[in-house]
């Protein structure tokens, strides 16, 4: 799996920081318990319930290369949303104490 370019770019910046960020990613990404389309699908939710959307489409575009269907796409967007969405309404409850 590619790194994103901000990664890749800290390579030249700080090579020290690059190499221990690029082996944490390869750490998660690696062959384990879950396999690589999952942990794509995975990252691809986690990128959008942050509101990286350049991410996002690299995602999808990886996760469709590893067999995702456009099925579990939607449903990996629907939990991001769900578990993003339920944060707002649990601080919301603030407005009600």
């Amino acid at each position: 799996m590619p790194l994103p370019p901000f990664i890749e770019a800290l390579a030249e910046r700080d090579p020290e920081f690059y190499r221990a960020v690029k082996a944490v990613a390869e750490t998660a990404m690696a062959p384990g318990a879950l396999d690589a389309k999952t942990k794509t699908l995975i990252t691809l939710a986690l990128d959008a319930a942050h509101g990286a959307s350049e991410g996002v489409a690299v995602l999808a575009k990886q996760a469709r290369e590893l067999g995702a269907s456009e099925e579990e796409i939607r449903e990996a967007l629907r939990l991001a949303y769900f578990v993003a969405g339920n944060g707002v309404l649990a601080a919301g409850g603030a407005a009600y104490r």
